[in-house]
């Protein structure tokens, strides 16, 4: 992965290893404190145990509204996705709201972001920014550092947008920890380690493709705090539900529109024998292999590693869960392997959620941002692909 980026990188001469070589070792030593020791595993099992309560304390609120349309009739994977794992969005966003409100996740973002600022020496409007999309969206992230993004260099613009693309977003983790939970154990830990894991991959692939040749306004030593946008508690609930409704709205038409193209592709297709999941599963096997998934699995790995880039890492999530439940399942490693890549918004729809979101704070750097857009979206696949490499060889 490491060389792939110094293979694209626009300034091989000017790369500073120092992040990079602390951003790999950041990721291993997350990777070994959360999956391999016992204090890890310890604290990797009360995660999944409290995301999975507040699981059912979101289904509590589904079942309240939706109860009635909940039939027999049914077919139990819509009806576990459009009634268990879309709704658990607005549930989580207002909760996540709160936790914002009362600076609990500012301070768990502040921590991480310092962790590595201090030892990969990276500036502090990147390295928080880079932080927060451990649990923000990819366009919420850069709202953190909003009033640096005009003034922010190349190589910073690069990290921001990498960031967002090598993780997801905490509404969107407990829609897949509901679509796996029965068939990945101990999912709800492992997105969360992976959004982890893959933060510092991300600063550290971002440097490598577009080193840093200019000087940034925030400086290595520079600490900034996050503002509150919310006047109470009851005020951040409300603002978090809107915002997971429209994030739900949003989902349920990508999920109908792109369900409906790769139908019209496939029905393209089939006139010559041939189907978008195979095509997929032939480019994207050989990644799946050189991630530690056996070969007699690497092409139904390849396929979904090829949905995630092509359609949406949801579409490939969903057909994990379909693969998990059928009659010819993959291995409990590659599932867990698995987990990990497709843990990114890195996909080409995101490219252009994130021309516009950032582009919307900072117009005036709208054509850099187009300019280093697909560069990032393939250092987000570099990174999330690194972050499950590391899983592979660490899982028991």
């Amino acid at each position: 992965m490491v060389g792939f980026a110094y293979a694209i990188s626009n300034n091989r001469k000017a790369i500073n290893w120092r992040p990079i070589f602390w951003g790999i070792g950041l990721q291993i030593i997350f990777a070994i404190l959360i999956l391999h020791l016992e204090f890890g595993q310890i604290f990797f099992s009360g995660c999944d145990r409290a995301i999975n309560w507040l699981l059912s304390c979101a289904d509590t609120g589904t079942d309240f509204v939706l109860r009635s349309l909940v039939t027999h009739t049914i077919d139990p994977s819509v009806k576990n996705l459009a009634f268990r794992a879309i709704p658990t969005i607005i549930f989580f966003s207002s909760f996540m709201a709160i936790l914002y409100h009362l600076r609990i996740m500012g301070f768990i973002i502040s921590m991480i972001s310092m962790i590595m600022q201090k030892t990969m020496k990276t500036s502090g409007a990147e390295t928080l920014s880079t932080a927060a999309n451990i649990f923000l969206g990819q366009t919420e992230a850069p709202l953190v550092v909003r009033p640096f993004v005009k003034e922010m260099t190349q190589s910073e613009l690069m990290v921001v947008m990498t960031g967002g693309f090598a993780t997801i977003a905490g509404g969107v983790m407990a829609i897949y920890v509901s679509l796996l939970k029965d068939q990945v154990p101990g999912i709800a830990g492992h997105l969360l380690a992976a959004s982890v894991m893959s933060a510092p991959a991300a600063l550290a692939i971002s440097k490598i493709i577009i080193p840093e040749t200019e000087t940034p306004t925030t400086s290595a030593t520079d600490h900034i705090t996050i503002e509150r946008v919310d006047q109470n508690v009851l005020e951040a609930a409300s603002r978090g539900a809107t915002d997971g409704m429209k994030l739900t709205l949003n989902v349920i038409a990508m999920l109908i529109g792109f369900v409906a193209l790769i139908s019209l592709v496939n029905g393209i297709l089939s006139l010559l024998n041939l189907s978008l999941e195979q095509l997929l599963g032939y480019f994207f096997s050989p990644f799946a292999v050189l991630m530690g998934i056996p070969f007699a699995e690497a092409l139904q790995a390849g396929r979904l590693l090829g949905e995630k880039l092509v359609l949406t890492e949801f579409i490939a999530y969903t057909n994990l869960s379909n693969i998990m439940t059928s009659s010819n399942p993959l291995s409990q490693k590659s599932a867990v392997i698995l987990s990990y890549a497709l843990c990114g918004f890195s996909n080409f729809a995101s490219v252009g959620i994130q021309l516009g979101g950032i582009g919307g704070i900072a117009p005036e750097r709208r054509t850099d941002l187009a300019k280093i857009g697909l560069r990032a979206m393939i250092a987000g696949v570099l990174a999330a692909n690194m972050t499950a490499t590391i899983a592979g060889i660490l899982y028991k």
